[in-house]
């Protein structure tokens, strides 16, 4: 099963509440960025400001570089899955029993340098890896690496039934081969919020995935 999810990644309120509507109407997972303007070169929304529509499934991807210490707001804000980097700072093991005793997923992303390897020991403590593809807390302008689908192919290998995500210059024209690697969950940013009409670019990528 592949999971299309738009990414919400806004500066302010105002912004959050555009790029939620923007994909309200066809989402039924969304993928939240968080940035604290020191792992990232940009501060994004505060924590404490983040929603979503009820019904829908929220992924946060924590990119703090002390993100154990904002746990218990990130709990309390109901998401199904909190992904931090492996590259953040902080109590790794802890973090995972602290979701998991919540109900909340434990996932870890990879920034395009770091190695596969750095997370292997982790493997069977956590329940999603996000392979990095991106700008760190922006939207759009940087194509898809496809050279990190060895990751993928790397993580699936270790542990099969891992969730495995992708985030990072995704289009119509790249990603059957995300998917085709073994990618379930498929992050999308820059090509839904920047589209007139995002519920058709929404479209498009599940007809070049062969979902709809």
């Amino acid at each position: 099963m592949i999971d299309i999810c738009p990414t919400i990644d806004a500066e302010d309120p105002d912004m959050y509440g555009k790029q939620v509507e923007h994909i309200i109407s066809f989402a039924h997972r969304v993928h939240i960025d968080l940035g604290d303007g020191e792992f990232t070169p940009n501060k994004l929304v505060s924590a404490d400001l983040v929603w979503w529509p009820g019904g829908m499934r929220a992924d946060l991807h924590v990119m703090y570089k002390q993100p154990f210490e904002h746990l218990e707001t990130l709990v309390s804000l109901g998401p199904q899955l909190i992904i931090v980097h492996a590259e953040a700072e902080g109590d790794f093991p802890g973090f995972v029993k602290y979701v998991h005793s919540h109900g909340v997923e434990a996932g870890i992303a990879l920034l395009q340098d770091t190695s596969v390897d750095t997370i292997m020991p982790a493997l069977e403590l956590i329940d999603h890896v996000l392979v990095f593809s991106g700008n760190l807390g922006h939207q759009g302008g940087s194509m898809a690496d496809m050279k990190l689908l060895d990751k993928v192919r790397a993580v699936k290998k270790a542990k099969p039934n891992l969730e495995v995500g992708w985030d990072g210059g995704v289009d119509e024209y790249n990603i059957k081969k995300i998917a085709d690697a073994g990618v379930e969950v498929i992050n999308v940013g820059g090509y839904l919020q920047k589209a007139n009409d995002a519920q058709k670019a929404y479209v498009a990528l599940m007809n070049a995935v062969n979902l709809s």
